[in-house]
């Protein structure tokens, strides 16, 4: 019976720290959009660096009222700026939202800025709203904010697995 427990235990750590600690990461030369999701870390300066690499052409940037996002960035030259508050306010929202945006500016491809927390239900939810390539750009959290992230993100990507099914 305690081999099953420790066994239990040291599968959930290891899948634990595969999608939300460390999960897979990068992206190409240039992709068509950067979209920066709202939530916590340092997320603006990350996606004004992509942006102001010319790594895409637009940069979409998702404002939330809780205050994580800050204020939309100021004009780029060579770079399409659109800012939004999502509906729903979540990343589910986020996900449709660049969805639509997708489908209207005919995107192939997309990088999510986001925290490597929550990298793993954004590919998710993004890629039920959008047939492109979607990759992730992870900013860090503060070492107090893991024991709530990964308790949220877990319950997070059930519901998004076993509730909200589609985009």
């Amino acid at each position: 019976m305690l081999v099953v427990v420790i066994s239990t235990v040291l599968v959930f750590a290891v899948v634990t720290v595969r999608l939300f600690v460390w999960p897979a990461q990068g992206m190409p030369a240039r992709v068509s959009a950067i979209v920066m999701l709202a939530g916590p870390g340092d997320r603006p300066p990350v996606a004004l660096r992509l942006a102001e690499e010319h790594r895409a052409k637009v940069l979409v940037i998702s404002r939330d009222w809780s205050g994580h996002s800050g204020s939309c960035a100021p004009p780029m030259a060579g770079v399409k700026l659109i800012c939004f508050y999502p509906d729903p306010e979540n990343t589910r929202g986020e996900a449709e939202f660049t969805g639509r945006l997708a489908k209207k500016y005919h995107w192939t491809s997309v990088v999510l800025v986001t925290s490597t927390a929550q990298d793993t239900r954004a590919r998710v939810l993004v890629g039920r709203c959008f047939n492109g390539s979607v990759y992730v750009v992870t900013v860090p959290l503060a070492a107090a904010d893991w024991p709530y992230q990964i308790a949220y993100q877990w319950g997070a990507l059930i519901k998004a697995l076993i509730v909200h099914r589609g985009c």
